[in-house]
């Protein structure tokens, strides 16, 4: 039990680290943030369309559209621009409950992972350690590859994301869980 919780932990810290870094200093996401000198004017133009907070996708149809009219947009729309819009109506710059939540879910993910570890017999270092990095590339495939297949984005700082969190908390992991 000790080694399953001491391991989720650390491992998930370990994570949010590398997402710390990520995200902050080394600032690998810009290209998944680029800047507008246009962003007031476009602010103030989405602040006078939307009623309410949510993700928007545009062009899109109403909820309940028919097959026919789907096969029509898609028509209509073919070649000409679109966007995907995430849209708040007040900035909250206090991060600390986002914070919050994000070391819990890479606790959470560590966690899962020590259980799945544990339950190798024969296990080692290097078992734990390519395991985690599998583990981080089923992650980004499955979502942020997957996003970025679908909607166009790029992806290359999630991918670098999966490898380095997982391949620090596999290191962690593979020294801790086989000690």
């Amino acid at each position: 039990m000790n080694k399953l919780a001491i391991g989720g932990v650390v491992g998930g810290i370990l994570i949010f680290f590398w997402q710390f870094l990520s995200w902050g200093p080394l600032n690998l996401h810009a290209p998944q943030q680029r800047y507008t000198p246009k962003q007031d004017t476009i602010l103030s133009f989405l602040s006078e369309q939307f009623s309410e907070d949510g993700f928007y996708f545009m062009p899109g149809l109403p909820e309940g559209a028919s097959g026919d009219e789907y096969e029509k947009a898609m028509e209509a729309n073919a070649g000409k621009p679109w966007a995907q819009v995430y849209y708040h109506k007040s900035w909250n710059t206090n991060m600390g409950m986002n914070m919050v939540r994000g070391l819990v879910a890479n606790i959470l993910a560590a966690l899962l992972l020590c259980w799945i570890l544990l339950k190798i017999t024969n296990n080692s270092f290097q078992i734990t350690f390519i395991a985690s990095i599998a583990v981080g590339i089923i992650s980004y495939l499955t979502n942020g590859y997957a996003t970025a297949i679908w909607f166009e984005v790029p992806s290359m700082p999630d991918l670098i994301d999966a490898i380095v969190a997982w391949a620090l908390c596999g290191g962690w992991l593979g020294w801790w869980l086989n000690r």
